[in-house]
C-alpha cells in the first residue's frame, strides 16, 4: 500500500478520534504512479472515527488534493485540485446485512484485521474524485471524418440495413 496509516482498534474508544494525515513526497510519488497521474503534488485529510451501536465504526473523511494528469486529446499536462467529504462504515463481515445499504447509507468496508488503514481508504477515495477525462482547455477532439456520413467502421453495415447489396 502506497499510503498506509493503521489505527488500531484498540485506541478508539466511545469517544470520537480524529486524525490529520498527510502523504509525504514518497507516498504522494507512490500514489501518482498507482493512479496513473503525472504527478500528485498534495494530499491530505482529517478522519473521525466513531464507535457505532452493532459493532461498526463510522469513519467520516475529508481530503483535500493537487495533482496533475495527462490530457486525453494532446497528452498535455493538466493541473487539478479536488476537496471532497466521504464516509465509510467498517464492521464485521456478518454485520453487512445489518446495516443499511441505501444511496446516501455510507459503504460497507468488512473488517478482517484488528486496524482500520486510514490513509487506503482516503487513497481509495481520491481516485474516485479524479476527473476521468482530464483535458487541457485548449484541447480539441477532431470530429470532420465522424461526421461525414458513409465513414467509418461501421460504414460498409448501413448498406445491409438498407438492403443493398455487398
Amino acid at each position: 500500500m502506497e499510503f498506509t496509516r493503521l489505527l488500531p482498534l484498540t485506541r478508539l474508544g466511545s469517544e470520537p478520534s480524529r486524525r490529520h494525515v498527510v502523504a509525504d513526497d514518497a507516498e504522494r510519488a507512490a500514489l501518482a504512479r498507482r493512479l496513473d497521474l503525472v504527478s500528485l503534488d498534495r494530499l491530505e485529510a482529517d478522519i473521525e472515527l466513531m464507535r457505532e451501536h452493532g459493532g461498526t465504526i463510522l469513519l467520516s473523511g475529508a481530503f483535500e488534493a493537487e495533482f496533475v494528469q495527462e490530457c486525453v486529446a494532446t497528452l498535455e499536462p493538466v493541473a487539478g485540485s479536488v476537496s471532497e467529504r466521504f464516509q465509510l462504515r467498517y464492521g464485521p463481515p456478518a454485520a453487512e446485512d445489518d446495516v443499511p445499504s441505501g444511496d446516501d447509507d455510507p459503504a460497507f468496508e468488512p473488517l478482517l484485521a484488528d486496524t482500520i488503514d486510514i490513509g487506503e481508504a482516503v487513497a481509495q477515495e481520491f481516485s474516485l474524485a479524479l476527473p476521468p477525462f482530464p483535458r487541457a482547455p485548449d484541447a480539441a477532439i477532431e470530429q470532420g471524418a465522424a461526421e461525414e456520413p458513409g465513414v467509418g467502421p461501421f460504414a460498409p453495415l448501413a448498406g445491409l440495413r438498407r438492403g443493398e447489396p455487398r
